[in-house]
């Protein structure tokens, strides 16, 4: 076999692979949007039906044959070429795919997906107890699992480095801390400052809501062609397959501000996948995946703060918006630049305003990483989130709904996932404020409803690159500069400068 077939053979193989995941990842967003409550027990045999036939397609010794055929050839010899990119990371895949035993990989799908839904009655009642078996549970496979991968530091790194290749906990410390530094500095800062005029109280009708973030999402870029927006219990997006992207929200009639940011957040990521999943050649490929959990929520990130909290987004979209809810007439874009901008220290990680989102995520990675070196047991969980939110946040949740039974990602047994939310702050600044130096008039099109060109920016610096580069070298092949956390402390602080007048 020579090394065009061997690797036309990846190709195929990695084709037919995604086309089965595609069927998997509709499963789970059906579970999530419209499976009816009976139904959970059976989705969960499905799932792990298709997560195994999945694991054994990921091991096939074929796989390593038609790797080590491709290594040292021709198709590999430049490094940054799409082909030897594909090869490098088939590798890595696959290198990590036969250290986990197809029983825990299935257990772990089956976990996740009663987790899920476990997690939702939880929520719902505000009952951890009922929960916690199955937190119990993914907790000690999520263990297993770093086990059979294997780590040089410690476990928890085995299982960040499956959303965020290359970090380990001690090398995510140092930026959480610098984050959380800054934004104690800030919020001492604006403390005695007086507060943004807040928005006019609702109600406002689900109706309007639904219409208005439509609205934004086709104006952001999103093709309805290729895009759906549903309701579940906890925002999120997926890409299905080539041109499939779904993106959910959760509605309050009170705030019609989180479901815009929901909204605007999850476009970020469809059209990340959508940029790099074009259907064509890459499909099935690295080179047609995302680079990382942190890059995707670079993404999102980046349209929901840098670009929807700025003040040329509001001075194109506040008509749209009074449109739709007549109350913000007679508001300016000031205002509503200043009322989505204020510092507000709140206890759910979703709502949280952009300066002090990074706190929400030094509480989980602590918390979690505890759980993972055993040094906190399931059962402690809801005091200790509460004392480290007195540390942190400087407030406890009054009850556990709003602490740790607020977020999906553990029951979904995504343990190392938090951290990729900050780093993809991180990379969202440095991404554009390169973004803004490469196109002088950037603010000029946004406030002109035209957000092409930023858009056509990311799609050839960040979505096209798939999986050509790590994390960190794409951000820095993308601006000229290795990623820091100075960028994103540098917009916070001109954000709290324009707002409070400091």
């Amino acid at each position: 076999m020579t090394a065009r077939q061997a690797y036309d053979s990846l190709v195929a193989h990695g084709r037919e692979s995604a086309d089965i995941g595609a069927a998997l990842g509709l499963l789970s967003w059906d579970q999530q949007v419209m499976l009816p409550a009976a139904a959970h027990p059976g989705r969960a045999a499905q799932i792990g039906a298709l997560t195994a036939i999945l694991h054994r397609r990921a091991t096939d010794p074929r796989v390593g044959d038609w790797l080590a055929a491709c290594e040292g050839s021709e198709l590999a010899r430049e490094p940054g070429s799409p082909e030897a990119a594909n090869i490098r990371e088939w590798r890595r895949d696959f290198d990590l795919a036969v250290k986990i035993p197809e029983d825990l990989a299935v257990a772990l799908a089956r976990a996740a997906s009663a987790g899920q839904r476990a997690w939702e009655l939880a929520r719902k009642d505000n009952d951890f107890k009922a929960f916690s078996p199955h937190l119990q549970e993914l907790l000690e496979l999520s263990r297993r699992k770093a086990e059979a991968i294997g780590y040089a530091g410690e476990a928890y790194d085995a299982l960040l480095d499956g959303y965020e290749p290359g970090e380990t906990a001690a090398s995510l410390a140092p930026i959480l801390a610098e984050l959380r530094d800054a934004t104690k500095a800030l919020l001492t800062a604006v403390k005695d400052a007086p507060a943004p005029k807040p928005l006019p109280a609702g109600p406002y009708p689900l109706t309007a809501q639904q219409a208005f973030v439509t609205d934004i999402t086709r104006l952001l870029g999103l093709p309805p062609e290729a895009s759906r927006l549903d309701v579940s219990a906890h925002p999120f997006s997926t890409l299905i397959g080539p041109d499939d992207a779904r993106i959910t929200v959760r509605y309050d009639e009170a705030d019609w501000t989180k479901a815009l940011f929901g909204a605007v957040h999850e476009t970020g990521h469809a059209l990340y996948s959508l940029g790099h999943d074009t259907g064509d050649a890459r499909h099935g490929t690295p080179m047609g995946e995302f680079a990382s959990l942190g890059v995707h929520e670079s993404q999102s990130r980046l349209w929901e703060n840098q670009v929807a909290r700025s003040l040329p987004f509001w001075e194109h979209v506040l008509p749209l918006a009074a449109a739709r809810f007549p109350e913000l007439a007679a508001r300016t874009p000031e205002e509503l630049f200043a009322a989505v901008g204020a510092i507000r220290p709140g206890l759910i990680r979703v709502d949280a305003d952009e300066t002090t989102y990074n706190p929400h995520i030094v509480l989980r990675f602590e918390l979690e990483l505890a759980l993972v070196r055993g040094d906190l047991a399931v059962a402690d969980l809801p005091g200790a989130w509460n004392e480290k939110s007195r540390e942190i946040l400087g407030l406890a949740a009054p009850r556990d709904a709003e602490g740790c039974l607020q977020d999906v990602h553990w029951s979904m047994g995504a343990f190392g996932y938090f951290p990729t939310y900050s780093l993809g702050n991180v990379y969202a600044a440095c991404l554009f404020e390169a973004a803004r130096a490469a196109l002088p008039d950037l603010d000029t099109a946004m406030a002109g409803g035209d957000f092409r060109p930023l858009l056509a920016w990311l799609r050839a610096n960040i979505h096209e690159k798939g999986r050509l580069l790590r994390p960190r070298d794409l951000i820095t092949a993308a601006t000229g500069k290795a990623p820091t956390a100075g960028p994103l402390i540098r917009h916070l602080q001109a954000k709290a400068q324009a707002v409070y007048g400091l």
